[in-house]
């Protein structure tokens, strides 16, 4: 007798997420799991005709930060119109558990500053249902999203739980203190966290300017917290530094998985300021894993870029005085206003007040600053700068950047990769996805709402390093899809997803690959308080599977939730353990 499916995908061509060459077949999904891949002959409750479309594993975002949006949506947007089916969030270091009533403002200040999430769309969304880390994944347990949702413990909102005002203040934490974080870290683990992670960068601010509580922790400290994951024999390590010493960073980073013994993965990036300490570190990365430590590097499939413009956190006139005195007025106002000749003349004749923050010193660096097109392009070439624009024109780069951000009725973007293109191209980026220990990252779906938007990543590796890249080597597109669903996965210790094969999580995505198009960024105003956000849509994802079930068709949200969160890692199907 013929089997009856929950739902049959047929007629499509299989990337299968193990590397292997795409090939033709149908797959059946019975009560979440992946059935049979092949010819299927049992019909369908539902059947999706995939003739000339690839089918895909769902993609694995190990690198979120929907801590927040988590507690009031059900909807990870912009990620899950890329294909993501599994988010991991509380990287960074920032989250908001453990915490105390009396802190619940201190670690939304510090989420505004790290991830340019505005502090009244923080107090309004967030439930605060809870205290301990703990009662957060309870929280969580308790509500459905269209992707399965994976997270970490924070090591600020440990280390602030603990310690108080003097883990605020990045005081060294005592032998107690170290024996408090670590019997939490455990506790943690043991509640369904995935890992946990720390940031050692000074790019990681409160928003009133003061750096990350964790930006100097100890060796101590940090090895006392993975020793609270070795306890509970679970947990993943995740680290950004800005590797100032990057031998010796590294070296500490290397201490400490040996005596945990828990994986580890850390931000790994070219920064212009030292463009060759990459490569650097992936010779660490190497030398490591010989040695038998699991370590990675998590790396940006293209630059880490901030857009500027007008509905955003920061153009390149925020800071002249004749801009704040627009500034809060509504758009089509201040279009109006930016378009008169006198007031222009007055606008461009001023300088830019002198601004502390990272993002602001950049907004006048007209010679890596690019125009953002309807037809988004990550690797443009130095004759397209905003510099290179005027030089050709014979006029200023301020008005050749006004005069984009005025267009589409004020919503024009300029675009500045400030990380993984000191050389002007992303060679750095093949160059670091290629290695054998690294796995894509560094979405931060969810976060940076004013000011960067990649939570669209999985989509752009897809369109540019499998078939539109024109600047130099491409990656094939079963490589990558491994990349990014497999890889990921396992990254995590989620061994039951990443691979269409019975017995696996039936997470998948139904692609017109031929037509898959990145749309270009967009402000939405859709978060508590009304509070605005980047958002990045994407053409030709035909279907994205959870569990089974179609969670988007087209692109747009069938309203179907099977979406959980995950509690710990996840096994691989019996009958794939010993693969």
């Amino acid at each position: 007798m013929e089997r009856a499916w929950d739902l049959v995908i047929r007629n499509g061509r299989v990337v299968d997420g193990s590397g292997g060459e795409p090939y033709a077949a149908d797959v059946a999904i019975k009560d979440g799991l992946i059935g049979e891949v092949g010819e299927v002959r049992g019909r369908g409750a539902e059947e999706i005709d995939a003739a000339g479309k690839i089918v895909t594993p769902g993609f694995v975002d190990i690198h979120t930060h929907y801590d927040g949006q988590a507690t009031w949506d059900s909807h990870m947007q912009p990620s899950a119109w890329h294909g993501v089916t599994t988010v991991v969030m509380g990287n960074c270091g920032v989250g908001f558990a453990p915490c105390k009533r009396e802190d619940h403002d201190r670690l939304i200040r510090l989420m505004e500053g790290v991830e340019d999430i505005p502090f009244p769309v923080l107090a309004e969304g967030l439930p605060w249902t809870w205290e301990s880390y703990p009662d957060y994944l309870d929280t969580l347990a308790a509500r459905s999203f269209d992707v399965d949702i994976g997270s970490q413990l924070p090591h600020a909102a440990l280390r602030v739980y603990v310690m108080g005002e003097r883990g605020a203040n990045r005081e060294d934490a005592t032998a107690a203190d170290i024996a408090a974080m670590a019997a939490i870290a455990k506790r943690s683990m043991e509640a369904g966290a995935l890992g946990f992670s720390t940031s050692r960068t000074l790019n990681h601010r409160t928003s009133d300017g003061q750096p990350t509580p964790t930006l100097t922790a100890s060796e101590a400290e940090l090895t006392g917290i993975a020793m609270g994951l070795a306890a509970a024999g679970k947990g993943v390590l995740q680290f950004v530094s800005d590797f100032n010493d990057g031998a010796r960073e590294f070296a500490m980073l290397r201490r400490i998985v040996e005596a945990s013994g828990r994986p580890l993965s850390f931000s790994l990036i070219q920064n212009p300021r030292q463009p060759r300490q990459y490569e650097f570190l992936l010779d660490q990365l190497s030398d490591a894993n010989v040695a038998g430590l699991e370590m990675r590097g998590q790396v940006a499939g293209r630059a880490v870029g901030v857009l500027f413009g007008l509905e955003l956190t920061l153009n390149p006139f925020t800071h002249r005085p004749s801009y704040q005195a627009i500034a809060k007025a509504p758009l089509a106002e201040r279009v109006a206003k930016l378009r008169d000749p006198v007031f222009r003349a007055e606008l461009f004749a001023q300088g830019a007040a002198a601004d502390p923050a990272f993002a602001a010193n950049m907004t006048q660096n007209w010679k890596i600053m690019f125009l953002m097109g309807e037809e988004p392009d990550y690797e443009q070439t130095p004759d397209r700068t905003v510099a290179a624009l005027a030089a050709a024109k014979g006029v200023t780069p301020e008005e050749v950047a006004l005069d984009h951000m005025l267009t589409n009725g004020g919503r024009g973007m300029l675009y500045l990769p400030f990380l993984n293109y000191a050389d002007g191209s992303l060679d750095p980026s093949f160059e670091m996805l290629t290695h054998p220990d690294t796995v894509p990252g560094l979405s931060d779906g969810g976060a940076h709402v004013g000011m960067i938007c990649d939570g669209s990543f999985p989509t752009s590796n897809l369109t540019h390093w499998t078939r539109d890249r024109t600047r130099g080597p491409r990656l094939s597109l079963p490589l990558m899809v491994k990349m990014q669903s497999r890889d990921t996965a396992q990254a995590l210790g989620l061994f039951d997803r990443g691979l269409i094969a019975p017995g696996y999580r039936a997470d998948l995505n139904v692609i017109d690959y031929e037509n898959l198009t990145l749309k270009a960024p967009q402000v939405a105003y859709d978060l508590p308080a009304g509070g605005r956000r980047l958002i990045q849509r994407a053409d030709g994802y035909v279907a994205t599977i959870v569990a089974g079930q179609v969670t988007y068709r087209d692109g747009e949200p069938t309203g179907a939730l099977p979406g959980r969160l995950l509690r710990g890692s996840q096994a691989a199907p019996v009958s794939m353990a010993a693969e």
